[in-house]
């Protein structure tokens, strides 16, 4: 956020209103600078810093990764399960089960197709 004091068109403003929200403007800068933010009623509040960082892109790959090896994984366990004659695992699951796996698997081909062609893409730029 630029928190620059930005130039007043005196035309449009009279010169207490200018005055005014100039001086509104330094305060907020300086509550900026602080460490402090400013609710939309004007209330100033603490920044907390947050305990726990946000994932980024690669442990939300990983994450995404994870599910769909689970999700193979499962559909291969019900697809074993009915072949042995397991009366406990239902045909329909199953075949739910590894169309689940299917399209996860190719959504994660998918990213991965797009990864590749950005780095291509990237790696081909003239600098």
């Amino acid at each position: 956020m630029d928190l620059r004091l930005l130039p007043l068109a005196s035309a449009a403003l009279s010169p207490a209103q200018a005055a005014a929200l100039r001086a509104a403007q330094k305060a907020l800068a300086a509550q900026a600078a602080a460490g402090g933010a400013v609710s939309a009623t004007g209330a100033q509040t603490a920044i907390k810093p947050q305990a726990t960082p946000q994932p980024g892109f690669g442990e939300a790959l990983r994450s995404a990764l994870r599910e769909v090896s689970a999700a193979q994984h499962r559909a291969s366990e019900l697809q074993n399960r009915v072949q042995m004659g397991d009366r406990s695992a239902s045909l329909e699951e199953t075949m739910v089960a590894m169309q689940k796996a299917q399209i996860g698997f190719q959504a994660a081909l998918h990213v991965r197709n797009r990864m590749m062609q950005a780095y291509t893409d990237i790696m081909n730029m003239q600098v």
